[in-house]
């Protein structure tokens, strides 16, 4: 009498499941890049160089085509861990826009940090992904301290996205990255030190209170930087960062565009209140 052993029946069926799944993945991204190399162009790529893209691997295809494939194909996790595997430009891009926060682990976060090239793909993972993970405020006030420039600037990338897209997150989790954005202000890397202006911003940006931290912030940051360089002008790199920091977030956070806009913002919030107070 034969006998048939259903565990490894079934652990064979579970194999070629995945397999096929694996091979299904691998056929999509095949195609996929073959669509982002017909999308792209020389002209296109020799413009991404002109701003700081780095285009090693890029086919020149633009973000302006990669949202409407992304919302074509869905969330799909496995996709995107097999479209950043690739390693072209623009598959990595296409991943941050496709890949599920949910899904996304704190290993996945620093294994894609340790691929960044390019202040646009760091920029996108983070701002169009990683800050929807329920590990983004500890990567950014973690990567906010590290040496290697491109996770550096994520950290503060990281904040900037916070900044934009946690509608949950209350004022002192804000107030808590200040200090940090006041050591990085003193990174003369171009990368980086952008990066921190634009989580400053950010958080200023955010409600009439932040506005005024992050002002004063600013304030610091201008204010120990002269006193180091004995005046407004000059200084070592660092200090001439830390200026650029605080002067360029000065001018858009003091701006009378930017006050009215969050004077509108609390008359809306208000309004809100006041609505739910209401019988």
């Amino acid at each position: 009498m034969t006998t048939t052993n259903a565990g490894s029946g079934d652990a064979r069926g579970r194999g070629t499941e995945r397999r096929g799944r694996v091979g299904g993945v691998d056929a999509r991204v095949a195609e996929l890049l073959g669509e982002l190399r017909s999308l792209g162009s020389e002209p296109n790529r020799r413009g991404m160089a002109r701003y700081g893209i780095n285009v090693e691997r890029a086919f020149g295809a633009s973000i302006a085509v990669l949202r409407p494939m992304a919302r074509r194909l869905g969330t799909d996790h496995e996709l995107a861990l097999a479209l950043w595997s690739s390693g072209f430009h623009e598959a990595r891009l296409l991943a941050c826009f496709v890949d599920d926060p949910a899904a996304v682990s704190a290993r996945q976060m620093e294994s894609w940090a340790r691929d960044f090239d390019s202040w646009d793909l760091c920029d996108q993972a983070c701002t169009s992904l990683f800050d929807q993970t329920r590990h983004a405020w500890s990567k950014a006030t973690t990567w906010a301290t590290r040496a290697h420039e491109w996770t550096k600037r994520g950290g503060f990338a990281l904040m900037a996205g916070l900044a934009s897209h946690d509608q949950q997150a209350d004022d002192r989790a804000f107030l808590r990255l200040l200090p940090l954005i006041e050591r990085g202000a003193l990174d003369e890397r171009n990368f980086v030190k952008k990066a921190v202006n634009w989580a400053l911003r950010n958080i200023g940006k955010r409600n009439a209170a932040l506005n005024i931290a992050a002002v004063a912030c600013a304030r610091r940051i201008l204010a120990s930087a002269n006193r180091r360089a004995g005046g407004e002008r000059g200084g070592p790199a660092d200090v001439r960062a830390a200026r650029f920091v605080a002067s360029d977030a000065l001018r858009e956070l003091t701006s009378p565009a930017t006050r009215a806009r969050l004077e509108r913002r609390s008359l809306r919030v208000r309004k809100r209140s006041a609505n739910k107070r209401a019988p």
